[in-house]
């Protein structure tokens, strides 16, 4: 790719100058890639932000000055893809309060990276099955019950409330209740929205038929 408009242009906040210029070497590799800016300190990232309007950018959590949780806080209109090498549950589910759109782990391979920006770069959230996990785990991905999780999974198969009453022994307005706790607690718009909100936390997985 040769045009610079189709390009994603990048802020890579680190304070560590080599993992910068390491990412930074890395990246110019890609043709769909440009670093247009560096920041070794939350404030420098947030102006830095300001003046080059990045595509995404590549946030470390630990930063000398401030959070890298306080720094998506502030730049919560960009696209955000945080970079670090901690992974508790909540820092994790902090990041992703704060307006973040994707979490990975500094030891990831560069495929997994180039990905990861590339997806944070079109809008979309950007899960690997550890942080999934995690957040299954966190308030942040309201608990189901264990049958409720039993329900989602029959809405996942197309099943409407009678047949997945039928297959539990449930009365129908007993699985319609089920419906609702489910729905409000993914904040869900309806059953299909459900069901890609909790796989999309990891909260299960499609299964046959």
């Amino acid at each position: 790719m040769t045009d610079s408009a189709k390009q994603l242009r990048l802020l890579l906040v680190d304070d560590h100058l080599l993992v910068r210029r390491g990412l930074a070497s890395l990246l110019d590799d890609e043709s769909d890639l440009t670093v247009v800016a560096e920041a070794g300190s939350g404030e420098e990232a947030i102006a830095l932000a300001a003046e080059h309007q990045p595509d995404v950018v590549i946030l470390d959590l630990r930063l000398r000055d401030m959070s890298g949780i306080e720094v998506a806080a502030e730049l919560k209109d960009h696209r955000i893809l945080m970079l670090s090498s901690f992974m508790q549950e909540e820092d994790v589910r902090r990041a992703f309060e704060a307006g973040i759109l994707g979490y990975l782990s500094k030891d990831k391979n560069s495929d997994e990276l180039l990905n990861a920006i590339r997806a944070v770069g079109e809008g979309q959230q950007y899960l690997p099955p550890e942080i999934s996990l995690l957040l299954a785990k966190s308030e942040w991905s309201a608990h189901l019950t264990d049958r409720e999780l039993e329900i989602l999974q029959w809405i996942a198969r197309g099943r409407a409330n009678k047949q997945i009453g039928e297959e539990l022994t449930l009365s129908e307005n007993t699985v319609k209740n089920h419906v609702k706790s489910i729905l409000s607690k993914l904040n869900a718009k309806d059953r299909t929205h459900a069901v890609t909100e909790a796989l999309k936390r990891g909260l299960f997985q499609l299964g046959p038929g």
